[in-house]
């Protein structure tokens, strides 16, 4: 099984990828970079629009839109150059910065927060300290904060057919499963899955219709991992790029897994040899997905 280059996108992040099924066309970030793509896959049309504010991840809306989150907040688009605000998260806390955020089957808006890890100018900062948090945001504008558990960077955000949600902690290299308070949101009794796994570290992930999780691995591990729910790794599968970091099942029948990629903070002597880091790849797994929720 092979991954196919299918957009030299050149991201220096590209983040939170989703398959927009009535538009048969893929969407995702690219933080650092400030811009917002959108690729048809089968015509390769692609559109782009620039953000003033560092865009951290999307989803989808029912009424046909998307909602994205910036640095501190979350705003609805309507696929124009407005973006209007929903939410404002950790307000006061000045170092942190919204990260990996996916729409739940309630139709809210889950996403994480961390220390920010790049300055203005888009160069990488170091992270000291534990302060992310994940929140959840619904459509009418309410924010509340679901656990108290404190974790580096937050990514990956799956909800498993047994009711449970499957998140991650990039800088501890570990997979954790809640148990979701159906009345509240609520998440308690973390358990570890996954730990240590030696290629790269976790980054986004994706469900596929046997519910089996698909996660990224960041951070120089070129490849992408199928593992079970109680975190058993299924295969491994590599990637023509260091870096892949989230990825969604399309096209036809949601047969093809699309991965996105970064090059922040490889070297330029890397890149000139390996142009290809930073873009849109895709495979075909012999399964395939799951439609993405939607907000609202």
């Amino acid at each position: 099984m092979t991954a196919d280059l299918i957009f030299a996108a050149a991201n220096i992040v590209g983040e939170s990828l989703v398959w927009d099924v009535n538009r048969q066309r893929l969407l995702w970030v690219d933080i650092i970079g400030k811009f917002i793509h959108a690729l048809d896959p089968k015509t390769f049309d692609h559109q782009r629009w620039e953000t003033n504010d560092f865009a951290t991840s999307l989803g989808l809306r029912k009424d046909g839109g998307a909602v994205v989150a910036f640095t501190k907040k979350i705003c609805l688009w309507n696929y124009d150059n407005q973006f209007h605000p929903l939410a404002t998260v950790e307000p006061e806390l000045s170092e942190n910065r919204l990260n990996e955020g996916v729409i739940g089957p309630d139709g809210a808006f889950w996403v994480g927060t961390m220390q920010n890890n790049f300055a203005a100018d888009g160069n990488p900062v170091e992270i000291t300290k534990d302060t992310g948090r994940l929140y959840r945001c619904k459509a009418d504008g309410s924010v509340n904060s679901i656990s108290e558990d404190l974790f580096g960077i937050t990514n990956t955000l799956i909800w498993t057919n047994t009711g449970h949600l499957i998140t991650a902690d990039t800088l501890k290299n570990e997979l954790y499963r809640y148990d979701i308070d159906p009345a509240t949101a609520q998440l308690t009794g973390r358990r570890i899955i996954v730990s240590g796994f030696e290629r790269g570290l976790p980054d986004g992930s994706a469900m596929d219709a046997d519910g089996y999780i698909w996660n990224c691995r960041v951070a120089g591990g070129g490849c992408i991992m199928r593992i079970d729910p109680d975190g058993k790794v299924d295969r491994v599968i590599e990637l023509p790029c260091s870096c892949p970091t989230s990825c969604a099942f399309g096209g036809e029948d949601l047969s093809t897994l699309y991965i996105t990629s970064a090059r922040f903070t490889i070297d330029q002597k890397h890149l000139k040899a390996n142009p290809q880091e930073g873009g849109l790849f895709a495979i075909k797994p012999g399964v395939s997905g799951l439609l993405d929720h939607r907000f609202g």
